[in-house]
């Protein structure tokens, strides 16, 4: 009798214990949650300056391969962002890192180097003439071994380039940036 009862009371631990996890899983999920519902109705981006509009493309393009952890395909995805990034005021630094990220030998050195191109290229699109559209700065806390790190995207579901498909949910919207209406 006395066994029946100390397995009972291990067994409600036990429950108590997976409960506890599950809620707060639950809770620190709770971002994604809402941010997966309406991403099909989210207007095309498209900006007044046409090399933004072709630094927007090529970087999502990298972003995409990042979030399928596809090295070899981010390498030219890099390289045109580079491109696009070089004929354009200001950006010099950010076409240097899209280089180093197109020669990286491995997925890790691309991913951080994405991060240094992040923190050059977010304020660009921050500041720019969107005509349309919304682009969300999103943000994964763990990222770069938890100093977190932020990246672009077209749309509000999160689909993680740090992590991938080890951890691909894991992050918040942190910023939208929308078009501006010219009344």
């Amino acid at each position: 009798m006395q066994g029946r009862k100390y397995m009972g009371l291990v067994a409600l631990a036990l429950a108590a214990l997976v409960s506890c996890q599950s809620n707060q899983q639950a809770k620190e999920n709770n971002d994604t949650a809402i941010v997966t519902a309406d991403t099909a109705l989210s207007a095309p981006q498209t900006f007044k300056d046409q090399k933004l509009q072709n630094i927007y493309t090529a970087y999502i393009n990298l972003k995409d391969h990042l979030v399928a952890t596809k090295l070899e395909a981010a390498k030219p995805a890099a390289t045109e962002l580079a491109k696009a990034l070089q004929g354009f005021e200001g950006c010099e630094n950010a076409a240097i890192i899209a280089g180093k990220i197109a020669d990286a030998k491995d997925i890790k050195t691309q991913r951080a180097a994405f991060t240094d191109l992040n923190v050059e290229v977010i304020p660009v699109f921050k500041h720019a003439a969107l005509a349309s559209g919304t682009i969300y700065v999103q943000h994964c806390p763990m990222a770069n071994n938890g100093d977190g790190g932020d990246w672009l995207s077209s749309e509000k579901k999160i689909q993680n380039p740090y992590y991938g498909d080890e951890m691909m949910e894991c992050g918040r919207i942190a910023e939208e940036i929308k078009a501006k209406s010219s009344i």
